[in-house]
């Protein structure tokens, strides 16, 4: 089959829209946990080149799990108003395209990393493609799937602590158990704002479980998040700049119940993407902190 260059121009936009490179926040709530990873992995001097493979393999990875995840919603999405224009539901992809696409970006997020040449860091990139790829199909018998999305998008966590030290010790899997809740958390944000179309088509959220102890259950899982991280920091012996990151951080979940506590849509959407901003909080109060000491002890 051949295009034109107009042609191609919409299939190359089709595409991105696939992808979700017209709306980063996805790529940010994966990259945030895998830069605290890198940061606490490397005591605040990660290896340069292993940053920029980790930031590239992130939104490889992440436009494939969109990819996937459309594949798997594509009988389900025309039925939500938010998800009816999606490329593949509104029919503008095929579904042998979707497919071939998902595998070029999985192909160039593997090759990225051979350079690495780390047996445990190839076997962790294993079992994040296997969550990556299985996560879209748990809405079908999970109650509450965000777990697994938070599994599927902290498993840049160990894979940091394995390239920066080939080894992954216990904190990094204290980190992942934190940004499981974290997912719970923002997800259920998200899925609020569908819960009404996930009732109707039979998709199993966390909204849906959580029923009206959702906005109880949202600020739990932050609180759980902050907690684990504190503990973490502790443990390595971290200051005071990195706790007033997380005295931030707590702030900004506080800022969220005030916006989910109604349960509208729209606030509840803000307060998903908001979360752009919790993540950072809790990057830059690890990163500033090891400037500081690093400036302190030279």
């Amino acid at each position: 089959m051949r295009f034109s260059g107009q042609q191609l121009r919409e299939r190359l936009d089709l595409y991105e829209r696939l992808m979700r490179l017209d709306k980063p926040i996805g790529i940010l709530l994966l990259l945030w946990p895998t830069l605290w990873g890198l940061w606490l992995s490397a005591l605040g001097r990660p290896d340069w080149r292993v940053l920029w493979i980790f930031v590239l393999g992130t939104v490889l990875m992440r436009s494939a799990g969109c990819v996937i995840n459309d594949l798997a919603d594509r009988n389900f999405d025309p039925h939500v108003a938010r998800t009816s224009q999606r490329p593949l539901a509104a029919g503008q992809v095929s579904v042998r395209e979707a497919l071939l696409l998902f595998c070029a970006l999985v192909g160039c997020a593997v090759l990225i990393v051979v350079p690495l040449r780390s047996w445990l860091l190839a076997a962790l990139c294993i079992a994040a493609l296997f969550l990556a790829a299985s996560y879209p199909f748990t809405k079908r018998f999970l109650a509450i799937p965000q777990a697994y999305l938070g599994l599927a998008f902290g498993f840049g966590i160990p894979m940091a602590y394995a390239a920066q030290l080939g080894t992954v010790p216990a904190e990094a899997w204290w980190l992942l158990l934190a940004n499981v809740f974290w997912a719970i958390a923002y997800d259920t944000e998200y899925a609020m704002v569908d819960r009404a179309d996930d009732l109707k088509i039979g998709i199993r959220t966390s909204a849906i479980t959580f029923g009206r102890f959702d906005v109880a259950a949202v600020m739990l899982c932050y609180a759980l998040t902050l907690a684990l991280i504190a503990a973490v920091g502790y443990g390595l012996g971290l200051g005071v700049f990195f706790y007033a990151g997380l005295v931030v951080a707590a702030a900004i979940s506080a800022y969220h119940y005030t916006l989910i506590r109604a349960r509208k849509p729209a606030p509840c959407f803000k307060a998903f993407l908001h979360n752009n901003w919790l993540g950072a909080s809790i990057f830059a109060g690890i990163a500033v902190d090891f400037l500081a000491s690093k400036g302190i002890s030279g």
